[in-house]
């Protein structure tokens, strides 16, 4: 009977220890970038919005073809500026997008 409580005890134990996470708090910062290479509005914007809504510590993304700029919502906790920009031009291979900083926000 003892080691079926101690048995127990310590299996609580675990699912507590491995169950409880630090919360961090969410840094949430915004950057409207300028990308160049845009010749669509769904094949170009659309994937690119697409792909950074599914990166690590974005928030919320949003490509606008017309205007050339994506308006990035992020958790700096996680991801950066820079490499969100790095992200970018990544994309297809790195051939195709150049991303960079707007002075318009």
């Amino acid at each position: 009977m003892t080691i079926k409580k101690l048995f127990f005890s310590i299996a609580i134990a675990c699912c507590i220890l491995t169950g409880c996470k630090e919360n961090k708090e969410v840094k949430k910062e915004k950057v409207s970038l300028a990308i160049s290479g845009m010749t669509c509005e769904i094949g170009c914007a659309k994937t690119i919005q697409s792909k950074l809504s599914k990166k690590e510590g974005v928030l919320d993304a949003k490509v606008i073809f017309t205007d050339s700029t994506a308006n990035i919502a992020f958790d700096a906790n996680t991801t950066s500026k820079k490499d969100l920009i790095s992200y970018i031009n990544g994309i297809a291979g790195g051939d195709l997008y150049k991303a960079s900083e707007s002075t318009v926000k």
